[in-house]
């Protein structure tokens, strides 16, 4: 079994490795001995990567719609999770399942009409509505794993906040919420990773060049250097967007594991 994971683990670091230090090689190196390791770091390819391909840019852009979507996420998730979790009410099954139902609706699939609607609304090239068409994309999957962990709530948390005085919007924030602080940050790391690593959509709701994310930007790189042969500053370009999602990853894998098995099995 661990003979088994371990080639495993290869396979999946060895391209991420060979990125790394292709990144640090020249085109002649690149082409002519690909696998072996460069003559000298050549930290031009970053720099050209990072200001001349307007790959900063590009990651301020994903930072910004990034965390946008998130925050707007967050305002509508977990309101929506408490009420689902925490009260009982008519229709509450049925709202429950109109959300589950979302889970088996991509936005890929509804691309078209979304264009066309926020064309007619004059939302296009506009990075507030593409975050709000993120968050509204990934609210069902958000809504069924935070419920899971505001129903382990005891009820006793409420009726005591209840007594003391407190209203359902103080008792949200000071009781629920950092009671299902596992559950919420789970919410942004995996949504985290979904907003910044989304392609389709940014490519089509978004026009203007220096509004573009980081995935329809390294696409564009790919493009220009292919014809360029920059090679170097393409592999480098890879490495710049790899850098926060496996650093993020780096940091918090053991609570996302831990928060998607404890809302997978309390929902």
């Amino acid at each position: 079994m661990r003979i088994i994971l371990l080639v495993a683990t290869v396979i999946f670091i060895y391209p991420l490795v060979w990125n790394i230090i292709a990144s640090f090689k020249s085109n002649e190196e690149i082409l002519e001995s690909p696998w072996a390791l460069p003559s000298m770091l050549r930290f031009e390819n970053y720099i050209r990567a990072f200001a001349d391909a307007s790959m900063g840019e590009y990651i301020l852009n994903s930072f910004l719609v990034t965390a946008l979507s998130m925050f707007l996420l967050l305002v509508l998730v977990i309101p929506t999770a408490h009420v689902i979790a925490r009260f009982d009410f008519t229709g509450r099954k049925l709202l429950h399942n109109f959300y589950l139902a979302g889970l088996f609706i991509q936005p890929v699939y509804i691309m078209i009409p979304l264009f066309l609607m926020m064309s007619d609304l004059s939302m296009l090239d506009n990075r507030f509505w593409l975050s709000l068409v993120y968050a509204a994309s990934a609210l069902p999957f958000s809504v069924y794993l935070l419920t899971g962990f505001m129903r382990s709530i005891p009820k006793e948390y409420e009726e005591s906040a209840s007594i003391d005085g407190c209203g359902y919007f103080r008792t949200l924030l000071n009781i629920i919420v950092p009671l299902a602080r596992p559950g919420i940050l789970t919410v942004v790391i995996f949504n985290f990773f979904t907003f910044w690593n989304e392609y389709a959509l940014a490519l089509v709701l978004l026009t203007s060049d220096e509004k573009k994310t980081i995935p329809v930007g390294l696409a564009n790189l790919m493009q220009i250097q292919r014809f360029a042969t920059d090679w170097g500053a393409l592999f480098a370009g890879l490495v710049l967007v790899l850098i926060p999602t496996v650093t993020l990853y780096a940091l918090t894998q053991k609570k996302l594991t831990e928060g998607m098995s404890m809302g997978g099995l309390k929902g």
